[in-house]
């Protein structure tokens, strides 16, 4: 047995020995994490606690503890990865901005890009437009002299094909693969270097391309989509090197063509200091965490010119797409737009206002900060999407797994900023505009979760998708009441998908964490309200159980009767509390005697103006609709369930509870007592 198998078993002996705390089975799995331990190795444990025959219940616990430090194990490498890769655009982007030797960033951005990738052999080609072919310019794994001094004709062999369509390709085995030429010479070198899977992406300056950039392994391999991605980027990178190179190779070009032009000089000189310090502007903000209107504010400095950062929505269509599709400032009108995209993906643009003639050099600064802000905007969208992957889990957990501990559930929802000690209520959301296939209606789902999930973290709440629809754990403020949560949360999701989205609240859930059974149920009666505003054709609006009046009785998961009775007809009863009076007494009475004064009169030996003034009293506090059918409805189901939730019933109340044949025994004054809206509550 190895030395840290010995130790781990040594751990084990201790955790599981008498009088050991359930929880102590997580311990070995947290010192394996702390070590950064192989994953083989978190099998010890349990294959340790069942050859000592340790108890079911520990080697259960053990499987629990293995299952969560995998996952913790497994999200912590993903972090690490993609901390990884932007740490390496970062420095490339750095490398760019103080740019002194091509052959070394393209050297660092190729040595990254294998490194990240995992591959064993990376490589750049560029374009030679006098031969009209490509050509090997640097490699990094390569054993083979062969390989390395190939040229490439367009259209011939992979990197053929992705300089000639501008198209990132790959193949899991290149000489199996006929949907490129292949070509004795080209077929030898690789064989020569023992290729199998080969990645290949345009290195683009607009839509130019001037080069392709190459992974690639020597066994069959499927490339995942983020790396191909991420090669993209490097590529992205790499040709703003070689264009950067390129422009400085044509400035010293010019400079030394027009020493006698020293006015001319002067200027260029400028225009390349001012390009420099973009340059080195935009990596340190890069480094420094700034964001897209930080990147604008520095290029309204160099330009000496106003440029800000606009949504799509914001910028002129057709400029912007011709910007997109060219990769180039457009000038549009007196501004210049440069499009903010990412793989064919528009995410905004950056505008120079009132400037309509700009230098070369200062358009191209242009392009690159738009360049950079697309950076920018595609690690903050994998970092949000990530913590909304991390909300939708922890409300499943709340959902589905009820013997989750309430301290572990506490401390992951700090880290989301979220207090599961306070109240919260639970909201549904679902769309209901119909979808027009499967695929639409996906999206329209997507759509809609991003909305709640941007929605959840900016209201330090929590948000998942489930049964068709989205569901939201949401904070509930002092004075704030669930309807008024559900309609604002029902408007705002509206406003985001531009759909119309329904929402049905529960009522107030105390301490989310401590009473998962209760934020099931929660769950379930917002499903009822949901359904119940559905089916009353309030499609677009957000309601909760108290909105439905005595049919919130119904939907409400808690059957809240004395809310109800409350909410109903509290008003008379603490008139009555305080002044001592018998409004409701008298209310009971006028129902009963089928809502004739004259009746009531008698059967409360009082006088008829005495009833009418006592009406009029419980008009005043009950409002002018007290008597419409539906609302005199809901005030007779209140009185009914007061009285027999009291401690003794009134007799109007004992008389409408007796069977009919006895109803129709009794007096002619005693039959007319019986309400004229409801049914006798069985």
């Amino acid at each position: 047995m190895s030395s840290d198998h010995a130790q781990s078993a040594e751990r084990s002996a201790t955790l599981t020995g008498a009088g050991a705390r359930p929880s102590s089975a997580e311990t070995p799995f947290l010192e394996l994490l702390a070590r950064g331990a192989s994953t083989d190795a978190y099998e010890q444990p349990v294959l340790l606690a069942r050859a000592e025959g340790r108890p079911a219940e520990l080697i259960a616990g053990l499987e629990h503890a293995k299952s969560l430090a995998l996952r913790v194990r497994s999200e912590l490498e993903g972090r690490r990865r993609r901390e990884a890769e932007l740490s390496a655009l970062f420095e490339t982007a750095h490398d760019l901005a103080g740019l002194r030797d091509l052959d070394a960033v393209l050297r660092a951005i190729v040595q990254r890009a294998r490194s990240l990738l995992g591959t064993d052999v990376a490589y750049l080609s560029l374009n030679d437009p006098t031969r009209g072919d490509t050509c090997m310019r640097v490699t990094e794994g390569s054993v083979a002299a062969r390989f390395q001094q190939l040229r490439l004709g367009m259209g011939e062999g992979l990197g053929g094909l992705v300089a000639q369509t501008a198209r990132p390709y790959v193949t899991d085995d290149y000489f199996k693969d006929d949907r490129f030429q292949h070509t004795p010479t080209i077929d030898s070198g690789v064989r020569d270097e023992g290729l199998v899977a080969i990645l290949g992406v345009p290195l683009m300056l607009g839509h130019r391309v001037i080069g392709v950039l190459f992974a690639a392994d020597r066994r069959a391999r499927v490339f995942e989509r983020e790396q191909i991605a991420l090669l993209g980027s490097f590529a992205a990178l790499a040709a703003a090197a070689i264009d950067t190179a390129n422009l400085l190779t044509e400035t010293r070009s010019a400079l030394a063509g027009l020493e006698r032009a020293n006015e001319i000089i002067q200027d260029r000189s400028a225009v390349i200091e001012r390009a420099s310090d973009i340059h080195d502007r935009l990596a340190e903000l890069v480094l420094c965490g700034g964001g897209v209107h930080d990147v604008a504010a520095a290029v309204s400095q160099v330009l000496d010119g106003d440029v800000e950062f606009t949504e799509t929505d914001d910028t002129p269509t057709r400029a912007l797409e011709t910007s997109r599709t060219e990769g180039h400032a457009i000038r549009h009108r007196d501004d210049w737009i440069a499009a903010v995209a990412a793989g064919g993906e528009l995410l905004g643009a950056l505008v120079l206002r009132g400037h309509p003639g700009l230098d070369p050099v200062d358009q191209r600064t242009l392009e690159r900060a738009a360049m950079v802000n697309s950076l920018l905007l595609l690690a903050r969208r994998s970092a949000a999407e990530a913590e909304q992957r991390v909300r939708g889990e922890l409300l499943d957990d709340l959902l589905d797994a009820r013997d989750r501990d309430p301290r572990l559930l506490r401390d992951r929802a700090s880290r989301l900023h979220a207090d599961l000690d306070a109240t919260h209520v639970v909201l549904a959301a679902r769309l209901d505009a119909p979808a027009g296939d499967a695929d639409e209606e996906a999206a329209a789902r997507r759509r809609l979760w991003s909305a709640a999930s941007h929605l959840a973290g900016t209201r330090h709440g929590l948000a998942a998708a489930r049964d068709g629809g989205t569901v939201l754990l949401l904070p509930l403020d002092s004075g704030d009441t669930p309807t008024d949560l559900a309609r604002r949360t029902a408007a705002h999701l509206g406003a985001a998908v531009h759909e119309a989205v329904t929402v049905g609240a529960s009522g107030p859930v105390d301490k989310p964490a401590a009473a998962p059974d209760t934020v099931v149920n929660a769950y379930q009666e917002s499903l009822r309200c949901l359904d119940a505003l559905r089916l009353l054709g309030r499609c677009g609006d957000g309601a909760a159980a108290e909105d439905f009046g005595f049919l919130g009785l119904l939907l409400a998961g808690d059957r809240d009767i004395g809310g109800f009775v409350e909410r109903t007809i509290g008003p008379v009863t603490r008139y009555d509390e305080r002044r001592g009076t018998d409004l409701l007494r008298t209310l009971d009475a006028y129902f009963a005697c089928g809502m004739s004064p004259a009746r009531t009169r008698d059967d409360l030996h009082v006088h008829v103006n005495t009833v009418a003034q006592r009406l009029e009293r419980v008009g005043r506090l009950l409002g002018a609709d007290w008597q419409d059918p539906a609302r005199a409805l809901e005030l007779q189901l209140a009185l009914r369930l007061r009285w027999l939730a009291a401690p003794g019933r009134s007799r109007h109340t004992e008389e409408a509870l007796r069977p009919r044949s006895a109803t129709r025994a009794s007096s002619a004054e005693t039959r007319a007592a019986l309400p004229q809206t409801t049914k006798p509550i069985e």
